[in-house]
């Protein structure tokens, strides 16, 4: 999973991307908001951490953004101390936790993992298709569909970005541990394995090529005879 660090304070912002990173997480870091924005437009996340106030903003301001972008991506707010006020503002525009500085590491972690569970490990229910990312399953009508491992990584995060084109770089990030180890072909590969085991035997689409442009996740669509 994917995590964005906005943060200007660069002790912190190395902090958090080493103890993130220990525990499993890729993580890109931004010190503004204007940088934090073109990561978020050219990356899918799965969370994101913000200070409240930076130098060319506050949280408040990229919130309404990433939130109109990924609607069900959580952002937890970092704030220098405690201020109800400014607790009020960013639940209000639209953050989904909110932590005062100084903090335990452990702590934040544990937040996280909640907000990803809450978000990332429930069902995905789309009429009579439903995956399971916590016991990696797939059932279409009732019948368990074998598709594991990557391709199955690859279907959940496009079904969890379900109305956006997603492109092979950002399934890479996404996904693999070190993207840049590996060529865009394997996303093809996990691509014809959903399609082979999945939508051909069921006479459904659930993911359409999008040309130059990526993947979107297309499922109801029923696939052409």
């Amino acid at each position: 999973m994917r995590i964005l660090i906005i943060e200007d304070d660069s002790e912190l912002s190395k902090a958090l991307t080493e103890f993130l990173n220990k525990n499993g997480y890729q993580t890109d870091m931004a010190e503004n908001l204007k940088d934090g924005e073109y990561f978020i437009s050219i990356r899918n996340y799965d969370l994101v951490l913000s200070n409240a106030k930076l130098r060319d903003g506050e949280a408040t301001n990229i919130i309404p953004h990433i939130k109109s972008k990924y609607p069900r991506v959580p952002v937890i707010v970092l704030a220098q101390k405690h201020k109800p006020e400014e607790e009020v503002d960013a639940f209000k525009a639209g953050a989904d936790d909110f932590i005062a500085k100084p903090f335990d590491m452990s702590v934040l972690l544990a937040r996280i993992e909640a907000r990803l569970r809450f978000w990332g490990s429930s069902l995905i229910e789309i009429e009579d298709l439903i995956i399971n990312p916590d016991e990696e399953k797939i059932t279409y009508k009732g019948k368990e569909i074998e598709v594991k491992g990557k391709p199955f990584e690859v279907l959940t995060h496009l079904a969890r970005h379900r109305d956006q084109i997603v492109s092979k770089e950002q399934l890479l990030d996404a996904i693999w541990e070190e993207p840049e180890l590996v060529t865009p072909n394997v996303i093809e590969v996990a691509i014809n394995q959903i399609r082979q085991k999945m939508d051909k035997p069921l006479n459904i689409s659930t993911v359409e090529t999008v040309r130059r442009r990526g993947y979107r996740f297309c499922y109801p669509k029923q696939a052409e005879e």
